[in-house]
């Protein structure tokens, strides 16, 4: 796997973000997981989790759940081993209720490229279908010509 190793550069940065939406995007936990160090450390929400298998199924899962789930990234900010990133994702659940989920990551980096721990914070809000942003066709990556994350909301 090639991948974007520390230290980072504003332009690695934001590569490395873009691929990791990318991954996302595809939906596939086994690719996802990939990205990772086999002992990655983990905390989404009000979970903990440590490692690949761990990431794989709660990947899985989530998009059990997270119906036509559509996600974009920002890069917010960087160091050598570290990246923050805002994003806003939608989905619907099984009732078919959309939401739009809007948080903040913090990364952190091996020297071989791949995260070792991820610290995610996210909030879901109820939103009509009509209020949705992100339109592509999924699983796949976003557009290059979609905007991504407005400025505001």
């Amino acid at each position: 796997m090639n991948l974007i190793r520390p230290p980072f550069t504003l332009e690695s940065a934001a590569a490395k973000v873009r691929v990791a939406e990318d991954a996302w995007n595809s939906r596939d936990p086994q690719r996802v997981s990939l990205a990772y160090s086999v002992d990655s450390e983990w905390r989404n929400r009000d979970m903990f989790l440590r490692g690949r298998d761990q990431i794989r199924d709660f990947l899985k899962g989530k998009w059990d759940r997270e119906i036509e789930y559509r996600l974009t990234k920002s890069l917010w900010s960087f160091t050598n081993d570290r990246i923050a990133v805002r994003f806003q994702y939608e989905y619907h659940d099984a009732h078919g209720q959309w939401f739009r989920a809007y948080g903040n990551e913090l990364w952190e980096f091996d020297h071989d490229g791949l995260m070792r721990r991820r610290e995610a914070s996210i909030n879901d809000l109820k939103i009509d279908e009509s209020e949705r942003k992100f339109h592509w066709p999924a699983p796949g990556p976003r557009p290059s010509n979609h905007q991504g994350i407005p400025e505001i909301l």
